[in-house]
């Protein structure tokens, strides 16, 4: 789509980070907010030479950040040697074209962090394909940049200046039809897919969403009680794409786990608009597990990010039991009593050891059996049939083997009372 009139070198990307205190945060949080940029980066798969901190009193159209402290950050960036200025704001295209011109470096956002990691791990056609919108999206208002976005810089290209308006005109019809191409090729794949959960709508089994902040424990958790398999990495956004599984409880019914995409803080909302196929895994759930690391000390920020995104996507008001996970990591005893305040009702596991597992079955047991009705009766002895249908459907209380008949106590879902009403006490 470009021509590439400066060369460029091939070497990999070496990153300098700038996180941006504005007015409202502290330095406490300001530092927080660049510990997590460094976790991204690191999952994107960049090094990072050098980082440090901007005040922002007053965001200025220019650089976001005054003159003189961009100058400050250039020379910084280029004593490190990095090739890659990482700034954790939204950038405006107008600001983006600036830094670029300014360094002579690549200068990215932190939405576009975001986008890479979500185009290197999305697995699925449907999240392909969201990830290709988004990014497409994101760049349309971009085609002045200096820089192409860094799949074009990884390959050792890159640098654009010198094209003529034409040729941006040409570029921006090629993206937006691009765009719309990707809208239809996604309208189709959701169809399929909504059929698809139509089909697993119209059997009687219950659904719970696993839903938190990135690298929360999610996966670990479904992977232990379910055997998934699922790719569970100490990283941000180690998976994205929803699996859902099947888990016995002991009341002998079953439950439908989904595994969600982690939640961030300044999720970009073409993402949540993007990963809806995700999402909306939340929206129709029965329930929610909402599982959040204990031993983070952000813990209760992480908690109230994932309920703004929850706010915007409306699931706020669905049943929720709070997981506390990494119980067998240390935790503060403050942050603990922060979170067992503002999340009930909870529960402490470890997802990693199994510590407290057997306590959330029997809370996910609960749940199902809110939606069973509770029966006595007699079994005659020649109807052994039933009694293993009542094991296999219900959950059996209490069941004695007496002269007359097999005495039952059965909690069983309200739709199966005909194949028992002759046989009530």
């Amino acid at each position: 789509m470009f021509e590439t009139t400066k060369e460029t070198s091939s070497d990999p990307l070496r990153a300098y980070l700038v996180g941006v205190r504005r007015r409202e945060d502290t330095p406490t949080s300001a530092q927080e907010h660049l510990e997590e940029l460094t976790q991204l980066v690191a999952t994107m798969g960049t090094p990072v030479l050098g980082e440090e901190i901007a005040a922002v009193q007053s965001p200025t159209p220019q650089y976001l950040l005054g003159t003189g402290k961009a100058e400050e950050i250039k020379a910084r960036a280029e004593m490190a040697q990095a090739n890659l200025i990482i700034i954790d704001d939204d950038l405006t295209p107008a600001q983006q074209r600036n830094w670029e011109k300014l360094t002579g470096l690549a200068v990215i956002d932190r939405r576009e962090v975001i986008l890479d990691i979500f185009q290197q791990r999305a697995q699925t056609r449907e999240a392909r394909l969201q990830v290709q919108l988004a990014r497409l999206e994101y760049s349309l208002p971009r085609l002045k940049r200096a820089w192409t976005h860094l799949e074009r810089q990884r390959g050792g290209g890159g640098f654009t200046g010198g094209a003529g308006e034409a040729q941006i005109e040409v570029d921006r019809r090629m993206v937006r039809e691009d765009i719309l191409k990707l809208k239809r090729e996604l309208k189709e794949v959701r169809r399929s897919r909504a059929t698809m959960r139509a089909r697993r709508q119209g059997k009687p089994v219950p659904t719970a969403a696993i839903i938190g902040y990135t690298n929360a424990g999610k996966s670990t958790l479904l992977n232990y009680m379910t055997k998934a398999g699922v790719l569970a990495e100490d990283k941000l956004f180690a998976t994205l794409d929803p699996t859902t599984r099947r888990v016995n409880l002991p009341n002998n019914q079953e439950l439908l786990l989904t595994d969600t995409v982690g939640f961030i803080r300044k999720l970009p909302h073409m993402l949540v608009d993007a990963f809806m196929a995700t999402l909306e895994e939340s929206q129709l759930a029965d329930m929610l597990l909402h599982v959040v690391d204990a031993s983070h000390p952000q813990a209760l920020d992480h908690l109230r990010a994932t309920h703004k995104v929850l706010e915007e996507i409306n699931v706020l008001n669905r049943p929720t039991l709070y997981v506390l996970n990494k119980i067998d990591r240390p935790i503060d005893p403050i942050v603990l009593a922060e979170l067992r305040a503002h999340a009930t009702p909870n529960v402490m596991v470890s997802g990693l050891t199994g510590q407290g597992i057997d306590e959330l079955v029997e809370h996910l047991a609960d749940f199902t059996r809110e939606g069973l009705v509770p029966f006595t009766l007699v079994v005659p002895h020649s109807r052994h049939d039933l009694v293993g249908f009542l094991h296999r459907e219900g959950h059996v209380r209490h069941e004695a083997y007496e002269e007359d008949g097999v005495h039952m106590e059965v909690e069983l879902a309200a739709k199966h009372r005909h194949r028992v009403e002759d046989f009530l006490e």
